[in-house]
């Protein structure tokens, strides 16, 4: 596979082809990946599977026309003519007032922050099968685990460059170590699911396997006996797992696209208190090892820790260079950008901070409530706000975790979810977005 000063190569080679063609103003994409998995289900080998690929993704302007384009053949001769397309396509595309490259004098400078992303240690299919092998053992020696739907463990290594007409050009390599198990607990119509998971950019960071196993057959082992919710307005806690999707509903609404276009809940709550008071919201792109890390943005842009809620308070839009523009801000350096199409935008490694109370803590007022541990479903109007999601979790009652329960629904708004949320002090850096364990108060529960 290609190094980064390779990757770098390609892509500013591509867009001096395309300034030569006749665009105004170009930039390019190079994402080249390898990686290794291997899974196992009830201790015999099931697959294994090796990856490599290499593609390309063009974008440039003529005037204010664009078009994008994407290869994986990265021949001279297809090169050629993908270049000659682009430009072709750019003259007949419509005007577009708002597109462009990222302002030049925004662009990142100097050297990348290092933010170790890569390790050395790649491990062979024998490791890897040794590790899901050993996860998926871990997991059925649970008391009450009676069936499994398999353990996998994955490598991957990745290198992005990006480079613009107008004087960026960088690259950066990451590697991923990824290790699962999920196995089934009861009998019959009584048969309940869970799993293990985690994934790390260093393979000394990586849980056990005996750790990844063991937490998939406890989780499965403690729904068995599942039975239904009761109804009412009560209070509703998210086990941290499941608490992360109300971030991703918190980033989509103040995403440049969803602000541009009116189509987001919070569409006017800039510099105001959408959380409570105290509870704040970190988007970390420099966390050293993170799994959302990197050291620029889809743009070219230099990118920094960025408080998204401070105090209970909307500080910014999530913006790239098109969305600024068109409400008039400066882009915030949150642009993403994929192989085609032009840059949206995301976040980093998003987390609301913890709070000052334990999970104890948190339930132990709640004569009834739910523990939620599985969110079914899309049931999220981003315009309104309107929530409602099937669920699966445990009874709370008399302040502690009670009977397992399925096949309810939790409803309500998420303006109100929002001010209505009181996180507990047990975060845990674990995914790309996390979030302590979340209590919100007042939701409608509607069992079966």
């Amino acid at each position: 596979m290609l190094t980064p000063d390779q990757a770098q190569d390609r892509a500013t080679d591509i867009v001096r082809r395309a300034r030569a063609a006749g665009a105004d103003a170009a930039d390019a994409v190079f994402a080249a990946n390898a990686s290794s998995e291997v899974s196992v289900r009830l201790g015999a080998l099931e697959d294994v599977g090796r990856s490599e690929g290499a593609d390309l993704g063009l974008r440039v302007f003529v005037g204010q026309r664009s078009a994008s384009v994407s290869t994986s053949d990265l021949s001279p001769e297809s090169l050629a003519v993908l270049v000659e397309r682009a430009v072709a396509m750019a003259r007949e595309a419509p005007e577009d007032r708002w597109a462009g490259l990222a302002p030049e004098s925004r662009l990142l400078h100097g050297a990348a922050p290092l933010l170790d992303l890569a390790d050395r240690d790649e491990p062979d299919p024998p490791a890897l099968r040794d590790a899901a092998a050993r996860a998926e053992a871990a997991a059925r020696a649970v008391d009450g685990v009676t069936n499994s739907e398999g353990a996998g463990a994955a490598w991957g290594r990745s290198v992005w460059a990006l480079a613009t007409s107008h004087g960026f050009a960088d690259a950066y390599e990451a590697t991923s170590h990824t290790l699962s198990a999920s196995v089934i607990a009861g009998a019959g119509g009584a048969m309940q699911r869970d799993y293990g998971f985690h994934a790390t950019r260093h393979r000394a960071h990586l849980d056990s396997p005996e750790a990844i196993g063991a937490l998939a057959g406890e989780r499965a082992a403690a729904r068995v006996g599942a039975g239904r919710a009761p109804s009412g307005a009560m209070p509703v806690v998210f086990d941290p797992r499941v608490g992360v999707s109300l971030l991703s509903h918190l980033s989509g609404a103040i995403s440049g696209s969803a602000v541009t276009r009116r189509t987001s809940f919070l569409l006017d709550s800039l510099g105001t208190a959408i959380l409570p008071a105290g509870v704040n919201v970190i988007d970390d792109p420099h966390r050293p090892h993170g799994l959302r890390s990197r050291p620029f943005d889809g743009e070219g842009l230099p990118v920094s820790p960025v408080s998204i809620v401070s105090d209970g308070m909307l500080e910014t839009w999530l913006l790239d260079s098109a969305s600024a523009r068109q409400l008039g801000l400066e882009p915030t350096g949150h642009a993403s950008r994929g192989i085609a199409g032009a840059p949206g935008v995301t976040t980093s490694n998003l987390y609301m901070e913890a709070g000052h109370v334990p999970v104890e803590t948190l339930i132990e007022d709640i004569v009834e409530g739910i523990y939620v541990t599985e969110l079914i479903g899309q049931g999220v109007n981003p315009v309104t706000g309107d929530y409602s999601r099937g669920a699966a979790g445990f009874l709370i009652e008399r302040g502690a975790l009670g009977r397992p329960v399925i096949e309810f629904t939790i409803a309500g708004n998420l303006k109100d979810m929002f001010r209505g949320l009181t996180p507990a002090n047990d975060l845990v850096f674990r995914h790309g977005v996390n979030v302590p364990t979340l209590r919100i108060e007042g939701m409608t529960v509607a069992g079966g």
